[in-house]
């Protein structure tokens, strides 16, 4: 009963952010694809699309797997969501790549969230009825590189959102969607500074471009969170056994910003219904200058993080990062720490988050782990 009441809170503040007027938060169906699925990323401020190559790349850049070191691995990692209240609401992430020369490889990957059983009644003294929502995307991804610095991907994704709940009227059904990504990845040569070598990178990501999601026929559309990930970092190599890297990295949901349509001074139901009547090839480019408060209010849209990883030997790793955005917009601040261990080809992250703002985060004070394995032949990239 009590994962009923959380659930219930949970849509009552979601809903208290799109009405209120002056915290214009933009909301998507299945946001779970944006929660950092690995220890790694999450260690570092919930970034990675400009981060070294890893076997988590399928969520943050494909196109990094073009640069991957050996010629297959796995990855797997576990995510508790809001393990202080419940014990049953989690995240899982499945990732295997497989490079097919030292130009190209393919990756698939699997995120599952399930938010626990959950029992439904009428009444107190009526026998519950058992639930198990659940969603989950599975994706596929080709990259390739078209330089010796620089890869792009293509991937696709299937997505499945099972929240309804089976009543005396209308079978559960879950609702459906299909997406696409687009990514690019630049990693320079290493190159000979005074007192130290150094390595660029950079890349980008639009991540699940796609129709909207609906689970009534004929009910309300839902965005999915189509989202601009854009990051630049650099590697301070002091020598062959310690590296420093410095990462930053910006979002932007690519989702049309909620507004009252007809200047009315509030967002009703009318407005509603015009917001979920935008393409969301038109939302894509609308994203850039919709908000009723013009570039300023574009800026708080867009989300920021720091992050910085030393590697000793690539058998030790310590991380940490920050991440910020609007309060305005969500108001998700925190800091995290990480840490990773390697050994030959197992490696195990871990990664803890400090909550800064005063919305409580769902991951606060949850310690996330990671493990992964590299198989196979090795490249040597340049």
């Amino acid at each position: 009963m009590r994962k009923l009441l959380v659930l219930v809170l949970l849509v009552i503040v979601g809903a208290t952010s799109m009405s209120a007027q002056q915290e214009r938060a933009i909301t998507t169906a299945v946001p779970f694809l944006t929660i950092a699925a690995d220890a790694r990323a999450s260690g570092m401020g919930d970034m990675g699309v400009a981060t070294s190559f890893d076997a988590y790349s399928q969520q943050w850049n494909p196109a990094k797997y073009a640069f991957a070191n050996k010629k297959s691995g796995v990855g797997i990692s576990y995510t508790p969501y809001l393990e202080t209240i419940v014990n049953d609401v989690s995240l899982l992430n499945a990732n295997y790549y497989n490079k097919l020369n030292d130009q190209s490889a393919f990756a698939f990957g699997l995120r599952y969230f399930g938010l626990g059983e959950i029992e439904l009644r009428q009444t107190i003294d009526q026998d519950p009825t058992l639930v198990k929502p659940n969603e989950f995307a599975l994706d596929g991804s080709y990259s390739l590189k078209l330089s010796p610095t620089f890869s792009m991907a293509v991937g696709g994704r299937f997505i499945s959102s099972n929240l309804r709940f089976q009543d005396g009227v209308q079978d559960s059904q879950a609702a459906n969607a299909f997406a696409v990504d687009v990514a690019g990845f630049y990693r320079s040569r290493e190159i000979a500074y005074s007192n130290y070598d150094g390595r660029w990178r950079a890349g980008f990501n639009i991540s699940n471009l796609g129709g909207s999601l609906q689970y009534d026929e004929g009910g309300q559309e839902n965005f999915l969170p189509t989202n601009l990930k854009l990051g630049v970092g650099f590697d301070f190599i002091f020598d062959q056994d310690n590296i420093l890297a410095i990462n930053t990295e910006f979002n932007k949901l690519l989702v049309p910003t909620p507004r009252d349509f007809n200047g009315d001074g509030q967002i009703t139901t009318e407005d509603n219904d015009e917001y979920q009547n935008i393409s969301f090839f038109n939302g894509v480019f609308e994203s850039f200058g919709d908000a009723p408060d013009g570039f300023s209010e574009e800026l708080k849209e867009v989300t920021w993080a720091l992050g910085a990883e030393y590697r000793f030997r690539e058998a030790f790793m310590l991380r940490s990062g920050y991440f910020n955005e609007s309060e305005e917009k969500g108001s998700r601040k925190f800091f995290t720490l990480g840490a990773g261990f390697k050994f030959k080809s197992a490696q195990i992250d871990l990664s803890y988050l400090f909550s800064t703002s005063q919305v409580r985060n769902p991951l606060e004070n949850t310690l996330r782990f990671s493990l992964s394995f590299d198989f196979g032949e090795e490249f040597f990239n340049d």
